[in-house]
């Protein structure tokens, strides 16, 4: 698609600085911009590529005033950065609009699905799922019996979601993604260990975003639940009956293990672990690889490390840590001028 420089400004409710009809039909990184593309300038670390740009628009802050000659026609507005996600967010809305029902997707007759529905190749709706209005179901993906799926969601290519599983309104589930799968629970003993049934399901509320390939296991028996506007990256394991809080962020690779408790507005880095039947606060915060063994009750604290404890903490044990080397050669110096004393006056 095409847009002239009068459109953007329009949508943006810009100031045009140029000719203004120059015409776009992709987006670039200024720094990397070609004739035909619109980019944006925020960061006044790469001012000098808006003199080199070969981008024929580029959106700029209202008070950037150019030291030289620019080729590019300008968009001043109000913010650049907000504006650009602003066009991105109408071009991913253009590019992700897929419609209709594939002739090689499967949709059970007991299954009861809104308006506006995209099915792709293979898609697999089962039996007595209900899927709401304007979801896009991408191919290969396969719905359980009895899922419920809330307007506005969408299901990229390749994800499953077994039985029973209710997922909310405007959420966005990436490829390879599995949803309630079988806890991991055996019970151990002469022998042999005896796999315990998971009967529960899991819940995902609205406005939730999980990533590729991530794995959220059904509950024993009950819910594994993720709040209302929690975003995962890719790769994070959720155990049975865990519950993540409201508008949680969870960075790669994390992994959460049965029955703990995840309060809300929480952030955790990559390569975060924390074991099973723990209660996190509200508002905490956990770098990278961190291993959590404790329940942690106060809010709004920030951990790190493996065992994990506060951050101030952990960064004054790390000088001693990294100075351990030189502390151990003191005290042997010592030791040994110690011996030599004791030796001498003998």
């Amino acid at each position: 698609m095409e847009f002239s420089a009068i459109q953007i400004a329009g949508i943006l409710k810009g100031e045009i600085i140029g000719d203004v009809n120059v015409c776009i039909s992709a987006l670039s990184k200024i720094e990397e911009g070609k004739e035909g593309t619109i980019s944006f300038l925020s960061n006044p670390f790469y001012t000098h590529y808006i003199y080199t740009s070969k981008a024929s628009l580029i959106i700029i802050n209202k008070d950037f005033v150019p030291t030289g000659p620019v080729a590019a026609t300008l968009i001043k507005v109000e913010n650049a950065q907000e504006a650009f996600a602003q066009l991105l967010e109408m071009y991913n809305q253009v590019k992700l609009n897929k419609t209709g029902i594939s002739k090689h997707a499967f949709i059970s007759d007991s299954a009861k699905t809104g308006g506006n529905l995209y099915a792709g190749e293979f898609a697999c709706i089962c039996e007595n799922a209900v899927i709401g209005n304007n979801v896009k179901i991408y191919p290969q993906v396969y719905i359980g019996d009895n899922v419920v799926i809330g307007d506005n969601t969408t299901l990229f290519a390749g994800v499953k979601v077994y039985s029973e599983v209710e997922i909310g309104k405007n959420c966005i589930i990436h490829s390879g993604t599995v949803i309630g799968s079988d806890g991991f629970r055996f019970a151990p003993g002469n022998g042999c260990n005896k796999k315990i049934p998971q009967i529960g399901n899991v819940i995902i509320e609205d406005d939730v975003e999980i990533g590729a390939n991530c794995a959220i296991d059904r509950a024993t028996l009950g819910s594994t639940i993720i709040r209302k506007g929690a975003k995962f990256d890719n790769l994070i394991h959720i155990a049975h009956n865990v519950e993540v809080g409201e508008y949680t962020f969870i960075a790669a690779a994390g992994v959460i293990a049965g029955s703990t408790k995840i309060g809300k507005n929480c952030m955790f880095s990559g390569q975060v672990g924390i074991v099973g039947h723990l209660e996190i606060a509200d508002n905490t915060v956990i770098a990278a690889q961190s291993g959590i063994s404790k329940s942690i009750k106060k809010k709004g604290e920030s951990y790190m490390g493996s065992p994990a404890f506060e951050v101030s903490k952990y960064r004054k044990a790390f000088i001693h840590f990294r100075n351990l080397d030189s502390l151990v050669l003191r005290v042997d110096k010592l030791e040994c001028d110690a011996v030599k004393d004791l030796v001498s006056e003998l």
